[in-house]
């Protein structure tokens, strides 16, 4: 196992104690951008996604695409931590397999990543994730919690991804991981709000039971949330509850990286920051996890290097039988030191 045992001085006023040596670890959300298999499943939207579908994908291009995924995973946070992430939320994959294959990559298999997974009812057949370093984070408990949507006109239940949440320890600070994949921006963002803001309605929920049960938890919201850090979706995370008179606000550090223009995405000349990672605000506290960096992993080779998207994600392009690119999104991640 790599270690990063350093000096922090910011810590000095905060803790008002003697200096003291911390290890780094990074948290961290990365959205994959169809991470399918080449298999047809009759019970989803997948045909693309197929030797005779338009992308003609086979197994050869799905080991490509594991193989550029890996080579990203294992370098979120490591210019701080020298290590890959402790914890890593994913999205855009669609099923277990997959993600088995992905974690028993030769850039990652060291690292000894398990999985929390759930298959959701999503019409494309895409689900959340969580891959965790077994060595360090002990999983004492997974849970999936649905997400009803219905159309105003119709009153048909559409179908969307599940919210995960996994619970567990780390050494002896007990965590909560909740991974999320909030309902797309088809049909435009004020169309398309309401079912964002009954996914932050039911995060919260969530948030507010495991606050209640445990108020010494860590808990780390995470997630592509098809909303900025602006939007009134994740705003309930973040103020006080009409409904839950004891709900706890969420801490949004990837606020301030909004407000300087920094994005996980880009869509017709316009960065968003989709991806967030929102955490308690315990983590401000002497005995907990401390909070020392929030961070967009951007660098030069997940970047379109010309033409019309230049500096745009670097996202996936098939030319002939060769996989190119990574993702249309950036990996977000958290720097979290302990004492």
């Amino acid at each position: 196992m790599y270690k990063c045992t350093f000096f922090i001085l910011a810590f000095f006023s905060f803790f008002n104690a003697p200096a003291q040596f911390y290890q780094a670890y990074s948290i961290a959300f990365y959205n994959l951008e169809n991470l399918f298999d080449a298999q047809d499943d009759p019970n989803s939207f997948d045909d693309d996604y197929t030797p005779d579908g338009k992308n003609h994908w086979t197994d050869a291009l799905v080991q490509q695409k594991i193989d550029q995924l890996a080579k990203v995973i294992v370098q979120i946070g490591k210019k701080e931590t020298q290590q890959p992430p402790l914890l890593l939320g994913v999205s855009e994959v669609e099923n277990r397999a997959l993600l088995e294959r992905l974690v028993a990559h030769p850039l990652l298999q060291t690292f000894q990543y398990g999985i929390a997974h759930f298959d959701s009812p999503d019409t494309r057949g895409i689900d959340v994730g969580l891959l965790y370093r077994k060595s360090i984070f002990s999983v004492m408990e997974t849970k999936k919690y649905r997400l009803y949507l219905t159309h105003p006109k119709t009153q048909l239940r559409s179908k969307t991804r599940d919210q995960l949440v996994v619970s567990g320890y780390w050494n002896e600070q007990k965590v909560a991981i909740l991974v999320n994949h909030w309902p797309s921006r088809r049909g435009g963002q004020k169309r398309s709000e309401a079912a964002r803001m009954a996914a932050a309605r039911l995060q919260q929920k969530v948030v507010d039971s495991i606050q209640a049960d445990d108020p010494k938890s860590l808990i780390i919201s995470m997630g592509d949330f098809n909303d900025n850090p602006n939007n009134k979706s994740l705003q309930i995370l973040t103020r006080k509850s009409n409904y839950y008179p004891l709900y706890i606000p969420l801490f949004n550090p990837m606020k301030k990286k909004f407000k300087h223009g920094i994005g996980s995405l880009a869509f017709r000349d316009r960065w968003h920051l989709f991806d967030q990672i929102l955490i308690s605000k315990n983590v401000f506290h002497p005995n907990t996890p401390h909070l020392v960096k929030a961070a967009v992993f951007n660098p030069s080779f997940l970047k379109n290097k010309e033409g019309k998207f230049i500096g745009y994600p670097f996202r996936n392009k098939i030319v002939g039988n060769q996989l190119y690119g990574y993702s249309d999104h950036f990996p977000v991640y958290l720097i979290l030191a302990k004492k």
